[in-house]
C-alpha cells in the first residue's frame, strides 16, 4: 500500500517518475485563464485566515459542502471564518475521489509544509497552523505568486473595466509576473439577456459613442480591444451557453439590434443571429491583432432558481449541458478560415460527451503558422479531474496530436490554486509513463522528457509569445 500523497502521488512507474521529477517539475507556469482579482496583486493582499484563502468565492467547495447537508450559512452566509472552516474540514473525509480531496491536501502540504489529513478532528491543528504562516510574507498574494513559480498569469475583464490594476502593475517594478488581461464581451452580445439595453448606453457612455447601430456598436468594441491591446492583453474569452452560427444579412441584424435596444422580446433565432454577426467581428479583430481566441460552452447555469435569487450568479447552481454544437463549432471556425481570419481558437465544452467531436473539428482547421493552431482545451470545470483530465488527454492524442497541447490552466478564484498545475503534471506524467510501460511507446527519454516540458510550460509560452525561461 502506498501512503497518502507522497512524493510519487499518481505516478505509477518508473518512467512516469523519471518524467515528473526530472523534467515536469520545474517548469514555470503560465495560468492563461482564470478569474483572480489583479487589485489583490497589486495590493499584496495577505489572507487572515485559511477560510478567507479556500473558500471565500469557491463554488467547487461549495457545492460539496451542500451535499453533505451543511447549512447556508455556514458556506456562503455569516458564521464566524472558524466554523466555516470546521463545517469544510468535515465535509472532506465524505469525499473521496474527489480532486478538491487532493487540491486542498496538495497546497497544505505546499504552502504550508503541513502533511496532516484534514478532518473534523484536525481541523483546529489546521487552523492554528496555517493562521500563523499566513503572516509569513512568503504567503502573502505575491509571495504566493513567486514561490509557485508563476511567470504569467490571465486575468478575465470585462470591456468597461478601465484596466487600472493591469497598468498598475506593468508600471510597478517589484512586480515579477506579467498580468494581462483578457477581453470578455459576454454581456455585449447577450442581446437576450433583460440587463442588455443598459449594457450597451454604459459601453456608448465609456466610448463617447452613440451606440445606435450595429456598426455603432462594432466601433465602441473596437475602441475597447484597441485600448485592451494596449493594455497587453493577449487573449479573449466568451462563456457561451452553446456554440452558434446562424448567418444572417446586415439589414437582419440590424432589426434584430434595434429590438434589443428597445427592449423588446427577442427570439431564440434572432439571438443567434445577432451573436454570430458579433462573434465573426471578434474574430476578424482578434486575428489582425494575433489575439487568441477562446470558447467555453456547455454549461447549463443557474439551475436552482430559488438559491440564485439568493445568491447570485456563481454560487455553485451550474451543471452540464449536452446540447448538441458540433456543426456550429466547424461552421463558425470556417467562416473565419474562409476570409482567411481565423485567429488562434482553444475550445472548451463542459460536456466530456464533445471530447472526441473537438479533437476532430480542430483538425480541420489547422495549417502553417503556428503548431497547433487550434486547440482542445484542458479538461473544464466538471471535467478538470483525474479521470477527466486523463480522458481529454487520451482523446487528443487518438485522434489529434499530443505533443503540441498547451496544457493546464488554473480557471480559478484562489491563488492557492497553482497546485492544479503540479496535479495536472503528475497526470500527464503518468499517462506518457503508462504508454511506456505497457509498450505502446519508444522508452525514448530525451523525447518523452521534451514532450513533458513542452506540455507542461514550452508550448503554451510560445502559444501566447512569452518568452521561454525553461
Amino acid at each position: 500500500m502506498k501512503p497518502f500523497m507522497d512524493k510519487d502521488f499518481l505516478l505509477r512507474g518508473d518512467t512516469a517518475k523519471v518524467l515528473y521529477h526530472d523534467y515536469a517539475s520545474q517548469m514555470p507556469i503560465i495560468d492563461y485563464h482564470c478569474h483572480i482579482n489583479p487589485a489583490e496583486i497589486m495590493e499584496n493582499r495577505r489572507f487572515d485566515n485559511i477560510t478567507q484563502a479556500w473558500l471565500g468565492g469557491d463554488h467547487y467547495k461549495w457545492r460539496l459542502m451542500r451535499a453533505v447537508g451543511v447549512e447556508e450559512r455556514y458556506i456562503t452566509g455569516d458564521a464566524p471564518d472558524r466554523e466555516k472552516f470546521q463545517k469544510f474540514a468535515e465535509t472532506l473525509p465524505f469525499c473521496i475521489g474527489n480532486p478538491i480531496h487532493h487540491w486542498t491536501h496538495l497546497e497544505l502540504r505546499r504552502y504550508f509544509g503541513c502533511d496532516l489529513v484534514i478532518n473534523g478532528d484536525t481541523a483546529q491543528q489546521v487552523w492554528e497552523l496555517t493562521e500563523k504562516k499566513l503572516k509569513d510574507d512568503a504567503l502573502s498574494v505575491r509571495g504566493i505568486i513567486a514561490s509557485s513559480g508563476v511567470q504569467a498569469i490571465g486575468t478575465t475583464d470585462d470591456p468597461l473595466d478601465d484596466l487600472r490594476w493591469h497598468k498598475a502593475l506593468r508600471d510597478d517594478p517589484s512586480n515579477k509576473a506579467v498580468v494581462s488581461p483578457t477581453f470578455r464581451p459576454d454581456k455585449a452580445i447577450n442581446i437576450d439577456k433583460p440587463d442588455f439595453a443598459d449594457y450597451i448606453a454604459k459601453l456608448g457612455a465609456l466610448t463617447g459613442k452613440g451606440i445606435k447601430t450595429v456598426d455603432d456598436l462594432k466601433a465602441a468594441l473596437l475602441q475597447r480591444i484597441n485600448f485592451f491591446n494596449e493594455m497587453g492583453c493577449r487573449a479573449s474569452d466568451h462563456g457561451l451557453d452553446y456554440v452558434i452560427f446562424r448567418p444572417a444579412d446586415e439589414r437582419t441584424v440590424a432589426s434584430i439590434f434595434r429590438k434589443g435596444l428597445e427592449g423588446a422580446p427577442i427570439t431564440e433565432a434572432e439571438a443567434e443571429s445577432f451573436k454570430t454577426a458579433l462573434m465573426l467581428f471578434f474574430g476578424r479583430e482578434f486575428a489582425r491583432l494575433g489575439w487568441i481566441m477562446q470558447l467555453h460552452y456547455g454549461a447549463l447555469r443557474g439551475n436552482n432558481t430559488a438559491m440564485l435569487g439568493r445568491l447570485g450568479p456563481d454560487t455553485g447552481y451550474d451543471a452540464i449541458s449536452t446540447r448538441e454544437c458540433s456543426q456550429a463549432v466547424a461552421g463558425f471556425l470556417n467562416a473565419l478560415e474562409v476570409d482567411g481570419k481565423l485567429p488562434k481558437t482553444i475550445l472548451y465544452s463542459l460536456s466530456p460527451n464533445d471530447s472526441a467531436m473537438l479533437t476532430t473539428v480542430m483538425g480541420c482547421f489547422q495549417g502553417a503558422g503556428a503548431m497547433g493552431k487550434i486547440q482542445h482545451g484542458s479538461a473544464w470545470w466538471f471535467n478538470d479531474t483525474k479521470i477527466g483530465m486523463e480522458q481529454q488527454m487520451l482523446n487528443l492524442a487518438n485522434t489529434g496530436v499530443l505533443g503540441t497541447f498547451i496544457g493546464m490552466l488554473t480557471d480559478s478564484r484562489s491563488f492557492l490554486s497553482y497546485t492544479r498545475h503540479e496535479y495536472f503534471r503528475r497526470i500527464l506524467c503518468n499517462l506518457l509513463g503508462d504508454m511506456v510501460e505497457r509498450g505502446e511507446h519508444p522508452a525514448d527519454m530525451k523525447v518523452l522528457g521534451e514532450m513533458a516540458k513542452n506540455i507542461s510550460y514550452r508550448n503554451v509560452a510560445r502559444y501566447f509569445g512569452y518568452e521561454v525561461l525553461a
